[in-house]
């Protein structure tokens, strides 16, 4: 859902080639993958598209390389049609002056489904044309009309085991510090946070939405003495528990996997009480590689083997629900999108984060940072 933990994913496939647990080859199969699936281009000049041509935007990175080996050049000889990926950043500022400006450069962004959302109701975003991205292939509750659905993640209760003789299992016990003892790591940015306090002091899944913040803040304010520190990226929340500066955090599936696994389970996590949040892919308005040219690299990107190699390298869940059988049975723990484990958490509403999301994170960074 955010360029935070999209990054992350490209530093977590690095750190585990420097460890040996991957080769360079596996290094640019999954780079391609998490560019196939995410539309992560990790070009770092700009780049203007041609009528043959499509430009995606995205954040930025050094792995240009590795996507044109794994899904690029593919991509490229199925349709004839070349991606170029640009590092720039399209943030909603710079979709915006694409959009408006009447010429725009660029086709395809990684934008959020709620900023994507906001921007096509205001005529910036082309909605996708389902006639050639596969509805089917996208997961019931996550088809948007501006913003294409293709990965997944998950805020989890990350924990050290060696803590606890009883483990905890809801964001209740996460709160209940006289039950589980010691510090507690939360979310510098605030998405699943609030869910997060909600649902810890008594809320329902089914009614969560609309937030309601003023309790949700209260609840953290008055937890923030409990809290040994708020992460910001992936590798400090991982390393907040590998060191013991906290024994329990709230804290991205991908790095709660890696932890169980390199810990062989002395630092281990739940999905009970798990939030959901989604990734999308977006066209600019009156792109000029064209809608078409743009909807079928979408298309391309719900390959359900594809989105495999993306989970079995970092634990990103599969957007293409067809994907989940592919998994391997004994791997199945780790995917937030499993039926088994997807049925114990709650997905982030993006129609809820498209309305409220900037003015929610001004007063949550207003109250962890007081």
């Amino acid at each position: 859902m955010n360029q935070n933990f999209r990054n992350d994913c490209m530093a977590i496939l690095k750190e585990r080639l420097d460890k040996g647990q991957i080769s360079r080859r596996q290094l640019m199969q999954g780079m391609g993958a998490l560019l196939g699936t995410t539309a992560l281009g990790l070009g770092t000049g700009r780049a203007q598209a041609a009528t043959d041509d499509l430009v995606f935007v995205n954040w930025g990175g050094d792995a240009l390389t590795a996507m044109n080996e794994a899904f690029g050049k593919p991509f490229t000889a199925e349709t004839g049609i070349n991606v170029r990926y640009d590092g720039s950043g399209p943030t909603e500022g710079a979709i915006i002056a694409q959009a408006k400006g009447g010429n725009p450069t660029w086709d395809l962004v990684d934008a959020e489904p709620f900023s994507a959302q906001a921007l096509g109701r205001k005529g910036m975003i082309e909605p996708i044309d389902y006639s050639i991205v596969d509805p089917a292939k996208q997961r019931e509750g996550f088809q948007w009309e501006y913003s294409s659905s293709c990965y997944f993640y998950s805020y989890v209760i990350a924990y050290d085991a060696t803590q606890y003789d009883t483990p905890p299992t809801s964001l209740a016990d996460f709160f209940d510090t006289e039950k589980f003892p010691g510090k507690r790591s939360m979310y510098k940015w605030g998405a699943g946070m609030w869910e997060a306090a909600l649902l810890a002091d008594g809320v329902a899944p089914e009614d969560l939405y609309p937030l309601d913040l003023e309790r949700a803040h209260a609840k953290i304010a008055g937890f923030k003495d409990h809290i040994g520190a708020f992460w910001g990226g992936g590798a400090e929340s991982q390393s907040l528990l590998l060191n013991g500066d906290v024994s329990m955090a709230l804290i991205w599936n991908t790095r709660a996997s890696l932890l169980y696994k390199d810990t062989d389970g002395e630092i281990s996590f739940t999905w009970n009480d798990g939030i959901i949040g989604p990734g999308g892919i977006a066209v600019i308005k009156d792109n000029p590689g064209g809608t078409e040219a743009a909807m079928r690299y979408i298309a391309a990107t719900q390959e359900p083997e594809r989105q495999v190699v993306l989970f079995q390298l970092l634990g990103n869940g599969p957007g293409n629900p067809a994907a989940d059988a592919l998994i391997p049975e004994e791997e199945r723990m780790f995917n937030p999108v499993d039926p088994e484990n997807f049925a114990k958490q709650v997905p982030l509403d993006m129609a809820w984060y498209e309305e409220n999301y900037s003015a929610a994170l001004d007063a949550y960074l207003q109250i962890i940072s007081a």
